[in-house]
């Protein structure tokens, strides 16, 4: 009998402009007509929420019909979305209100201003089994870099080269600077409680980093683990390849918990993992699949390229035994061709602009969506 796939929902987060590549903020007046969709601080982005699913035949439908919907209700206007995660052709310098009486975004806007304003996809996986979630938060907070390297998609801020492949995770404020491995779920809602305390977390969900725990009642109350280093990704074929990996690597943990439990297996402390994955962030942010990164079982240096290729190594036996293995093919391509920001990069290496390389991108994203649409039958 086939092992039982994880619920899996999507959190998606997407900018809005003009064609020309400038942001143009509506995410107020889109929450208000548009179902689903809610407001995020500054109003150049918007995010609408999928709902559980564990068939990935249905997550493709999930994803593009809400964008579909905010494609109509922006044409209306001549107004677009916009692919990349930072403010690519934007104004960093200057905060736009969403709502300028919500006392939490004042909050926002005071303690973090622009850097907060950026687009991500936060993946979660439905995990019941408080043992079995600690332990995946472990080995994902520990292989963390390796998705945001297949998702990098922001080497620009403000009309320029940042140098970095996911400027969104290099400015990104987390919060608090120092998260721990956690151990066990008292250990977790002994943290949180901690750090409200403290004031360095405002309220249970002021807790950003890589990956963290997520339920109905933090921090007692857990049901799944949310992975939120990704760049936005506009590539629903990829999107759904790095998602299955994931589930792969932890359908692969649950049955094998002593060698692919950090804690466990690796030869490093705690304390040596946290340094270890947040630096592998960074790095990865810095230079995705170029990166050299370090190993968590015992500290080594490894290309970002060949962990990536180890671990689809590793779970193909599992892919072949529930039919994933052509949701896995789009890595692939990734490995040899790039991500997001490498192809927009080397795109500026051979003479484009930046606005150029925005603005052709905003027509092959439509594009690339309205051939998935006819090819999925989605809207039939």
């Amino acid at each position: 009998m086939k092992k039982e796939l994880l619920l899996k929902g999507f959190e998606v987060e997407l900018f809005t402009g003009l064609p020309s590549g400038k942001h143009v903020g509506v995410s107020s007046a889109v929450a208000k007509d548009l179902p689903g969709f809610v407001n995020e601080p500054d109003h150049r982005n918007l995010e609408y929420i999928t709902a559980p699913i564990r068939q990935y035949q249905l997550i493709k439908q999930a994803l593009l019909l809400p964008r579909r919907r905010l494609r109509d209700w922006l044409s209306v206007k001549e107004l677009t979305i916009l692919p990349g995660s930072t403010l690519s052709l934007g104004d960093s310098k200057k905060f736009e209100r969403s709502d300028p009486l919500n006392p939490y975004h004042d909050l926002i806007e005071a303690s973090y201003g622009t850097k907060v304003v950026t687009t991500s996809i936060h993946i979660n996986f439905g995990i019941e089994d408080l043992s079995r979630l600690f332990s995946a938060l472990r080995l994902v907070r520990c292989e963390a870099a390796l998705f945001l390297s297949l998702s990098a998609s922001s080497p620009f801020l403000d009309g320029v080269v940042t140098g970095a492949h996911s400027q969104r995770w290099l400015q990104f404020p987390l919060t608090p600077k120092k998260v721990p491995l956690f151990l066990s779920h008292s250990h977790y809602v002994d943290w949180v409680k901690e750090h409200l305390s403290s004031g360095l977390m405002w309220n249970e969900r002021h807790l950003w980093t890589s990956v963290r725990p997520n339920g109905p009642n933090r921090p007692h109350e857990l049901n799944r683990l949310e992975l939120r280093i990704c760049d936005c990704i506009t590539d629903c074929s990829l999107l759904l390849a790095i998602t299955a990996l994931l589930e792969l690597r932890l359908l692969s943990l649950f049955e094998n918990v002593n060698e692919l439990d950090p804690i466990k297996a690796s030869r490093l402390s705690g304390v040596e993992l946290e340094d270890l994955s947040d630096m592998n962030d960074c790095a990865a942010a810095r230079n995705s699949l170029d990166a050299t990164l370090s190993s968590w079982r015992d500290g080594k240096p490894i290309s970002c390229r060949d962990w990536i290729s180890q671990l689809l190594e590793d779970v193909m036996p599992l892919a072949h035994e529930l039919d994933m293995v052509p949701l896995l093919e789009p890595i692939q391509s990734v490995l040899v061709q790039g991500n997001q920001a490498m192809k927009w990069l080397n795109r500026c290496s051979m003479g484009e602009s930046v606005e150029d390389v925005v603005r052709n991108s905003i027509v092959e994203m439509e594009v690339e969506e309205n051939a998935t649409i006819k090819a999925e039958a989605i809207l039939g």
